[in-house]
């Protein structure tokens, strides 16, 4: 069995106790909070990086996250000569989230993975997970990387090297896709399979924004029975929670282009009503000035063939209670479990996430029988043997592209430098769309 302290995951004890004293030190002593930062380790120089334009073509600049905390922890460094950043699915070749010196000269390396490249990445976007990632409340994270760890999923950039194993890339080719974390970061080492041409008419922030939250919204209409076979169910209705949002932007796309109906996306704000109007909602569920369940009931009274859920613990229990029989409710996160808006994690946002954690529904087994319903989950983040699954999600999501039945969400692109603030935004419940930071 996991050992355990006091009966909990001092995994989790710990990042409560350093999330805390960066609550303390930002509320009673802010000058104090560089202190907080742990010194760089081995792949990072020491000191930090001033600006954009200051540092050499070689050295790698990324955002490094060295312990739970608060945002004084996203420090922006610059790696020693030819390292890049890697995800843990490379293990094989070197431990997350750095890798050894590389051969950054030749088009072609022998020293490093054969079916990886090398990707002068130019943009990457910013998801709450990787708010997760900063206060140590993602388990992906912590299980197969730790700390310090370079965070993020989605890169877009340009191949300056490649595996001797590699056919299908060369250098200079634009290229996107996603990692394992080690996104945040000017140069990645990733593999091929990962990483598909950009399409025609995409920049590179609109290319960042893509893979995560398409990907994600695929396997979920896939777990809820209607990719890649059409659903001979009578019932095709489905509603997705935060439908304005990232993941939430491409599933009302892609049912549309499935063929559900009515599709029915449910906002937190009046402000986004237009904006999942204009991606093809048939309804549009605002729940700061309706009820939501009333009007869920309304749109379609026979209930739903699927209901696509990361809130948690705020609409679990009715998102099952509103599937029809047959109906799957997918779950891919736990928003309303976590706080909104808040840089640290103050002792009182710890006791509200307790109770929130036991409050969380339980579903009987044999209710799932005799009602015929289910329940699935997933985090692609765990994806790492899997790779050939994910690889056929992508290749999907980029022929709709190129058909231009899948439009890009809304984009909102910082600088490297307002990493802070990007990632205060998402933590404020109020963005649309995708957050992108560039990297130059």
């Amino acid at each position: 069995m996991p050992r355990t302290v006091l009966g909990q995951d001092p995994e989790v004890l710990l990042a409560l106790w350093a999330n805390v004293l960066s609550w303390l030190v930002s509320t009673f002593a802010p000058s104090l909070l560089p202190r907080l930062l742990p010194a760089a380790c081995a792949a990072e120089e020491e000191g930090g990086i001033a600006s954009t334009g200051d540092h050499p073509q070689q050295q790698t600049r990324c955002i490094s996250i060295g312990r739970p905390g608060g945002s004084e922890q996203l420090r922006l460094v610059r790696l020693r000569e030819s390292v890049a950043t890697c995800g843990y699915n490379i293990k094989h070749f070197c431990p997350p989230p750095y890798t050894p010196p590389l051969s950054l000269d030749s088009s072609i390396s022998i020293d490093m993975p054969e079916d990886c490249v090398i990707v002068d990445n130019e943009a990457f976007s910013v998801n709450y997970a990787d708010c997760c990632i900063r206060w140590g409340l993602y388990e992906s994270a912590k299980r197969f990387v730790g700390y310090p760890i370079v965070p993020g999923f989605d890169v877009a950039g340009t191949v300056s090297s490649v595996g001797s194993g590699v056919s299908a890339m060369k250098a200079g080719d634009r290229v996107f896709g996603c990692t394992l974390f080690g996104a945040y970061s000017s140069r990645v080492l990733i593999p091929s399979l990962q990483l598909r041409p950009i399409p025609k008419g995409l920049t590179m922030g609109q290319a960042a924004a893509l893979p995560a939250v398409s990907l994600t919204a695929l396997h979920a209409l896939s777990l809820a029975g209607h990719y890649p076979l059409e659903s001979k169910y009578s019932n095709r209705a489905i509603l997705i929670h935060s439908a304005a949002g990232g993941v939430g932007s491409m599933l009302v796309q892609m049912s549309k282009i499935l063929g559900l109906s009515p599709v029915v996306g449910v906002v937190g704000s009046s402000s986004k009503v237009e904006e999942a109007r204009a991606l093809g909602c048939d309804c549009v569920i605002d729940k700061s000035s309706e009820n939501l369940w009333d009007a869920a009931e309304t749109a379609s009274p026979t209930g739903y063939s699927a209901i696509m859920d990361a809130n948690g613990v705020s609409t679990l229990q009715q998102s099952y209670d509103h599937l029809a029989p047959t109906g799957r409710l997918v779950v891919f996160g736990f928003h309303s479990n976590l706080p909104m808006g808040k840089a640290a994690l103050d002792p009182l946002q710890w006791i509200r996430m307790a109770k929130k954690a036991a409050a969380m529904p339980k579903f009987d087994a044999m209710d799932l029988c005799t009602s015929n319903k289910s329940i699935l989950g997933f985090n692609l983040s765990f994806f790492a043997d899997e790779a050939e699954v994910v690889s056929t999600l992508f290749d999907q999501v980029c022929r709709w592209i190129d058909e231009e039945r899948l439009k890009v969400p809304r984009v909102v692109e910082m600088d490297m430098e307002r990493i802070t603030e990007a990632h205060e935004l998402i933590q404020s419940g109020t963005s649309v769309g995708k957050i992108v930071v560039k990297t130059k």
